[in-house]
């Protein structure tokens, strides 16, 4: 995955052989306690959706590399100890999932890799490298690649709050509990998304 600072991003995974990556609440929620930790550092979230066996994340990268120090101690700093390291937004993904996977692991009692091998991420603030035809509105099939740049972002969040009703697992976006959707209306008081970041865009919600 190559990333920009300055530019929105798609970011999905699935489970291997599509099968499920969330086996209880408690698997939902610790997974958003990854984004806040590996995800953050590195960019706002405007939109995310997690299914049963799959995952949507739609962020503004603001910083592709970022050091990590607190790993350092007070006697690291006074004998000059190592430098601080700096961690790829990359990496951090890459850590979420590993470090989701064994606690999940764990839980479950299996073993094995939990998400297919290679993170996607598209950049949906430029022309180029959109796939055509992914995206799926509530009117039918959009080819992205027939649309003006500053209508990707607004698709992408369609999409992914649609998901769950796409899907047949809710009738209307808010009665899936797994979605930044009731946030960003008020039904819940999440604290994931940056709304200045979408209304910046001029997405509409």
């Amino acid at each position: 995955m190559i990333f920009e600072a300055g530019n929105l991003y798609h970011i999905y995974n699935q489970g291997n052989n599509r099968q499920k990556i969330f086996f209880s609440n408690d698997n939902y929620l610790y997974f958003l306690t990854k984004f806040k930790e590996h995800i953050l550092p590195h960019a706002d979230i405007l939109a995310w959706c997690l299914m049963p066996n799959h995952f949507h994340l739609m962020v503004y990268v603001h910083s592709v590399d970022v050091t990590i120090s607190d790993s350092m101690t007070p006697s690291h700093t006074i004998t000059g100890g190592s430098a601080p390291k700096i961690r790829t937004f990359n990496e951090s993904i890459g850590l979420l999932l590993r470090s989701y996977t064994r606690a999940v692991n764990l839980k479950e009692n299996r073993t094995g890799s939990l998400f297919k091998p290679h993170t996607k991420a598209e950049c949906i603030t430029k022309m180029e490298g959109i796939t055509p035809s992914f995206y799926n509105t509530l009117s039918g099939t959009v080819i992205n690649r027939q649309m003006i740049e500053k209508e990707y972002p607004q698709v992408c969040f369609d999409y992914i709050h649609n998901n769950p009703v796409k899907a047949g697992l809710a009738e209307q976006q808010e009665e899936w509990i797994y979605s930044s959707y009731c946030d960003l209306k008020g039904l819940r008081n999440g604290k994931l998304i940056n709304k200045r970041r979408i209304e910046e865009f001029g997405i509409k919600f």
